[in-house]
C-alpha cells in the first residue's frame, strides 16, 4: 500500500506523516517514509533521525544524470524496486521505521523541481512492497504533483485540511484530480481544528 500524503503548504502534512508511520509500526506494520517534498528539510529530524538520508537524486547523478537517463529509456527498464536493493545511505532505518528522501532544492539558480518530480514517479511506480510495508509519501504543497503524474504510484491519496478557505478549496481540488486520475480511495484528515462546532461546519457537504 502507498500513501500520498497532500495539502496546503503548513497544513499539518509531515505531522501526520510522522503520527501515521509510528501508528503503522506500532500495529506490527513496517512503515517506509519517503520524503518528496523538495523544501521542508526537516522530516527526518521528526521521525528521530540525527541526520538525513542521502537523496536519491545523487545515486542517479542529479538532475543531469536523470536528464540522461530519461533520453535512454533502456536505463529506466528495471521493472520493480525492492526495499532491500535501495544502498545504505540512501536510506535510513530506526526500529523498523525507514526513510528515504527524493531531493532537495539546495541552491540559488538551481532550477526547479520537476526532475524531482519525474524521479519520484518513477520510484513510486516501480516500489514494489511486500505484504506488510506501507509506503507513506509526504508530498509537496499545493497540487503541482498531479501534474507531474506522481499519483499514477499510489493506492491512497490523504489530504491534510485546516480550517481556512484556502485550504479547504485546495483539499476540493485535490479530490478532484485524484478521482480523475482514477483514484476511488480519498481521504481527509481535519487538522488544527478548536472546537466541534467547527468541526461538524467542516464536515458538511
Amino acid at each position: 500500500m502507498k500513501i500520498s500524503v497532500c495539502g496546503k503548504g503548513g497544513s499539518g502534512k509531515s505531522i501526520v506523516v510522522t503520527l501515521l508511520a509510528y501508528e503503522i509500526r506500532k500495529r506490527g506494520y513496517q512503515p517506509l517514509v519517503v520524503d518528496s517534498d523538495e523544501s521542508n528539510s526537516g522530516l527526518y529530524q521528526m521521525l528521530g533521525f540525527n541526520r538525513p538520508p542521502i537523496p536519491l537524486m545523487e545515486m542517479i547523478g542529479g538532475k543531469k544524470g536523470l536528464k540522461e537517463k530519461m533520453a535512454n529509456p533502456e536505463v529506466l527498464s528495471q521493472p520493480e524496486i525492492l526495499i532491500e536493493e535501495i544502498p545504505s545511505g540512501y536510506i535510513l532505518s530506526k526500529d523498523n521505521l525507514k526513510l528515504i528522501a527524493i531531493g532537495k532544492i539546495l541552491q540559488f539558480l538551481e532550477g526547479c523541481a520537476c526532475p524531482m518530480g519525474v524521479l519520484c514517479r518513477e520510484f513510486l511506480k516501480k516500489l514494489s512492497l511486500k505484504e506488510k510495508e506501507i509506503a507513506i509519501i509526504d508530498m509537496e504543497a499545493g497540487i503541482e504533483h498531479f501534474g507531474r503524474g506522481i499519483e499514477e504510484g499510489v493506492d491512497i491519496v490523504l489530504i491534510i485540511v485546516e480550517p481556512s478557505v484556502e485550504s479547504i478549496r485546495l483539499a476540493e481540488k485535490i479530490e478532484h484530480l485524484a478521482k480523475g486520475a482514477g483514484l476511488s480511495n480519498v481521504w481527509a484528515i481535519l487538522n488544527k481544528i478548536t472546537s466541534e462546532g467547527l468541526t461538524l461546519k467542516l464536515k458538511k457537504p
